[in-house]
């Protein structure tokens, strides 16, 4: 297993591509908490199962003010046919070219099978990891360790902390 970043550090930036034609950024997302879901493959059965796990308890993420999102080494039409056909609500951005560099970047990289590591992330507002997990490759980690994390972040970590919050985030 690779040895990811730890709580404390600060998370590095990226830039993926979310569709064929579309671009998120970390960046994009500070002033609140976010989720990384690193997995290895989109039609893997263990990988299938985490994302609608996700996709089922993504009210209970969004309460923290949370945004989740999947990454894996898989190509942004191989994303949007996946997230068809699971019927997933969040975004799947594609770390495919360079291969795995943002999976590099938070030491979730398996070089030897070219995949993500099962690995997780919840970061603050400010952008600085508060959390992180990394499962077997084959064992699906559940929510319950984000659920966790979430709930015991404190408040002034997940909401604005001085950064606008855009209206469709108000309660």
């Amino acid at each position: 297993m690779s040895q990811i970043l730890s709580a404390g550090t600060v998370a590095p930036d990226f830039k993926l591509r979310v569709t064929p034609d579309q671009w998120l950024s970390l960046g994009d997302l500070k002033g609140r908490p976010v989720i990384l879901a690193f997995y290895p493959a989109d039609w893997s059965p263990v990988c299938g199962d985490q994302m609608v796990l996700y996709n089922e308890i993504l009210p209970e993420f969004r309460k923290h003010g949370a945004e989740l999102l999947g990454i894996s080494v898989d190509g942004a039409w191989c994303h949007e046919a996946f997230a068809k056909d699971r019927h997933l609500h969040f975004p799947l951005l594609a770390d495919f070219h360079p291969k795995g560099e943002v999976a590099k970047s938070y030491g979730a990289y398996r070089e030897t099978d070219g995949v993500s590591e099962r690995a997780l992330f919840v970061i603050d507002n400010r952008g600085e990891i508060f959390w992180s997990y990394c499962s077997p490759i084959a064992v699906n980690p559940g929510a319950d360790g984000i659920l966790e994390a979430l709930e015991n972040m404190p408040n002034e970590r997940k909401n604005g902390h001085g950064h606008a919050q855009s209206s469709s985030h108000a309660a």
